[in-house]
């Protein structure tokens, strides 16, 4: 099979939710990452063989947000897409998917990526069709029950991370000292301007004067520290550990690579950033959902031949800083080279474009220090996970 190469990869800055990229839909996330991956991989709105977005919250957005987001960036008309929906991990199945078309012969040039805005998830009403004569009439909010909830055993995301956190003996401190180093990574990263070069300008309209460029991480939290985290609360259970600090946020933003054939970034002229090497999806309990890409990067690199202590940089999504310390540890990976610039406990976790957003940061700072070889991954709600390794010439 032919080399399946990322020609380019972006992704915008990441908003707080109901902060700066509130009132901008999904779609127009995506499409600000569609047409500017297009732009850095020299690739014409004619040339695009099928565009790959993930998204979870599509409640009342409109059919098919990845054909909106396609149109919206000038992609020809002509050019398929497909929207999926594997929750956390959408946005790296969607590269996969990319790269089995590819690989296949199916497509030359893909894009892929994922886009969310969780502040514009809107609050339904179930069984108005038939109306409701007598008593209270709750809403319910889709953001929680499509995106946050465990519907085998009808609790929340927090609780799995609070099964992690009991069976593989992760305590507080050891969260909350994760939770930090992630913020205090993530800022360190802000300043040196090492998201710079992977950060497209969302340009916000305003009801008067010029729109407003929003191009840099807002929910990095610069001020907080071991006593504030120590302060907060548990958030799902009184006697837990899992608290708004140790957390991940809920977000707003896109990403999108171009995934290519070898053959076809020759053409083109494009300098990879990366090959993809090999990909795994996984299913496990999910009770202890937040475990799944322990198992998805051990297949990867059984399917690679890599050892784990061979690649150089990983990028695994931090969805609770309770199942993020057990795959480091059930892993026995050396932390210095996981989530270098913070993860999405800082940064923060648009869930449909996660999966996307990580490989982007993975694949830029691969390019920084020179590094060889790369791995994404992240837990899936329902029980699965994703892993993904790239490798630079």
């Amino acid at each position: 099979m032919e080399d399946i190469v990322i020609i380019s990869a972006v992704r915008t800055a990441v908003g707080k939710f109901g902060g700066s990229l509130a009132k901008v839909p999904a779609t127009d996330l995506g499409a600000t990452v569609i047409e500017e991956a297009l732009a850095r991989a020299n690739v014409g709105a004619d040339q695009v063989d099928e565009v790959i977005m993930g998204q979870v919250l599509a409640a009342g957005v409109g059919q098919n947000p990845a054909r909106q987001a396609m149109i919206k960036a000038g992609v020809d008309k002509k050019t398929p897409a497909l929207t999926i929906n594997a929750v956390c991990g959408s946005g790296l199945k969607a590269v996969m998917l990319a790269a089995q078309a590819v690989g296949q012969g199916d497509a030359e040039i893909v894009v892929a990526g994922g886009q969310e805005n969780m502040s514009l998830s809107p609050h339904v009403l179930n069984g108005s069709r038939d109306g409701q004569r007598m008593g209270d009439w709750k809403m319910t909010d889709t953001m929680i029950v499509d995106g946050l909830w465990d519907v085998y055993n009808q609790y929340h995301m927090g609780i799995t991370a609070e099964n992690v956190a009991k069976e593989f003996q992760i305590d507080r401190d050891k969260q909350d000292a994760f939770a930090l180093a992630s913020q205090q990574k993530a800022a360190a990263a802000q300043d040196a301007g090492k998201f710079d070069e992977e950060i497209v300008t969302v340009q916000i309209p305003q009801r008067k004067g010029d729109p407003v460029a929003f191009k840099a991480d807002e929910y990095i939290n610069r001020k907080t520290n071991g006593e504030a985290l120590a302060s907060l609360k548990p958030a799902f259970d009184k006697a837990g550990s899992v608290t708004a600090g140790n957390a991940s946020g809920l977000n707003d933003g896109a990403a999108a690579l171009v995934i290519a054939s070898a053959k076809k970034a020759k053409e083109l002229g494009a300098e990879p950033l990366a090959r993809i090497v090999g990909f795994a999806t996984v299913g496990l309990d999910p009770k202890i959902m937040g475990m799944g890409p322990m198992h998805a990067v051990r297949k990867v690199l059984a399917k690679t031949g890599w050892k784990a202590e061979e690649v150089d940089l990983f990028e695994l999504n931090e969805a609770f800083a309770a199942q993020a310390c057990a795959v480091n540890q059930e892993l026995g990976l050396d932390t210095s080279k996981v989530n270098v610039n913070g993860g999405a406990i800082a940064i923060g976790h648009p869930i449909g474009a996660s999966g996307a957003r990580i490989l982007v940061t993975l694949l830029h700072e691969m390019k920084r220090r020179g590094s060889k070889r790369g791995i994404a991954g992240l837990c899936i709600g329902g029980g699965m996970g994703v892993a993904l390794a790239v490798e630079r010439a």
